[in-house]
C-alpha cells in the first residue's frame, strides 16, 4: 500500500497539476489577448496595460511549458485543447444586451483574469517548495515570477476597480 501511495505522489500527479496549469495559462492567454485587442479599457487608459499584461502572460506560459520539459512532464494536447474551446465559449455568456458589449462583459473577463493571475502564483509557489529539493528548477526565477504574479494581480484589480465603477454609473439602481 505504502509503494502505491508513494507511486501517486511522483511526476504522475505533478504532470496533472503542471497540465491543469497549462490548461488554465492557454485560456488566460487567450482571455488576456482578447481583451488587450478589443481596446475595452481605451476610455480608462487600461488598453496598454492589457496589452503589456498579454505579453507578460504570454511569456509565463512558455516559461510554464519551460519547466515541464525541464521536469519531463509531457504536455497534454486534449487539456490544451479543452481550453482553448472554453474561452471561445466563454465569449457567448449573456451580458444584459443583444447587439453590443456590455460594460458588465469588462467587469467579469477582468474578474476572471485576476482569477486565473492568482493561480498562476499558486502555482509558482508550488514550483517554488519543489525547487527546494529538485534542482531542475530555478528557485530565484521563480521567486521572480512569484512577485511578477502578484504584481499583475495588482493591476488587473485596478482595472477591474475602474471597470466596476463603469458598471455602477451605467446602471444606477432604480
Amino acid at each position: 500500500m505504502t509503494g502505491t501511495r508513494e507511486r501517486q505522489a511522483g511526476p504522475g500527479l505533478l504532470g496533472i497539476y503542471l497540465n491543469d496549469h497549462l490548461a488554465g495559462a492557454t485560456a488566460g492567454t487567450g482571455l488576456a489577448h482578447r481583451m488587450a485587442a478589443s481596446g475595452h479599457q481605451r476610455a480608462t487608459g487600461g488598453d496598454g496595460a492589457l496589452r503589456q499584461l498579454a505579453a507578460e502572460i504570454s511569456r509565463d506560459r512558455e516559461t510554464l511549458l519551460e519547466f515541464m520539459a525541464a521536469l519531463g512532464v509531457p504536455v497534454r494536447a486534449y487539456k490544451l485543447w479543452a481550453a482553448w474551446a472554453g474561452e471561445k465559449a466563454g465569449r457567448l455568456k449573456p451580458n444584459g444586451r443583444l447587439a453590443s458589449r456590455s460594460p458588465l462583459s469588462s467587469l467579469e473577463e477582468l474578474e476572471t483574469l485576476r482569477l486565473g493571475v492568482e493561480g498562476k502564483a499558486a502555482g509558482w509557489r508550488t514550483l517554488r517548495v519543489l525547487a527546494g529539493r529538485d534542482t531542475r528548477l530555478d528557485p530565484a526565477r521563480l521567486d521572480d515570477l512569484i512577485a511578477r504574479a502578484r504584481r499583475q494581480a495588482d493591476q488587473i484589480e485596478e482595472l477591474r476597480v475602474t471597470a466596476a465603477d463603469q458598471v455602477i454609473t451605467a446602471d444606477p439602481p432604480r
